[in-house]
């Protein structure tokens, strides 16, 4: 059996699993107004805590929903390695994603990582489709939940 062929196998059988979780990871002020910095997305309720404090109900600033979005990435650093026989892995998207609750600056976040769906797409191409919950701790609704895809590439066989 080739190394795709026994991947899919394999990850199909994981299918309505959870397959993996992240550690946690702090979202600090540094980091959002990093990221502020960086992506020109300078709006007060993220780099401005104290009016963020005075004028929200967040009682502080909060990350952006595109930086818990990114976070992603890190978390399935932690969750997947490479299979045998992949060569590389890439981002594909999302096909549904939610932001459900603000991250406040300061709060630890995770990933939870659920299979739902896996495709040989080519000879060398496996897609997988997890649904991602970024958990915020100490907080029962979670950041937010994504359908997140992923392609990971094999080597080609001869």
């Amino acid at each position: 059996m080739s190394a795709i062929d026994n991947a899919v196998t394999k990850a199909t059988a994981k299918i309505g699993q959870e397959v993996g979780v992240s550690d946690w990871i702090l979202v600090d002020q540094d980091m959002i107004d990093q990221f502020a910095e960086t992506t020109h997305d300078r709006q007060w309720i993220h780099i401005d805590p104290v009016r963020a404090a005075a004028e929200t109900p967040f009682g502080g600033s909060i990350a952006h929903g595109f930086l818990t979005m990114s976070l992603a990435s890190r978390f399935a650093y932690d969750c997947f390695g490479m299979l045998p026989g992949q060569v590389m892995g890439i981002n594909y998207g999302f096909n549904k994603l939610r932001f459900l609750s603000p991250v406040k600056a300061g709060s630890k976040l995770r990933g939870r990582f659920v299979s739902k769906a896996v495709t040989k797409r080519k000879p060398t191409e496996m897609l997988r489709e997890n649904i991602l919950t970024v958990e915020i701790e100490g907080s029962e609704t979670p950041a937010l939940v994504a359908e997140w895809l992923g392609l990971a590439i094999f080597e080609t066989t001869t």
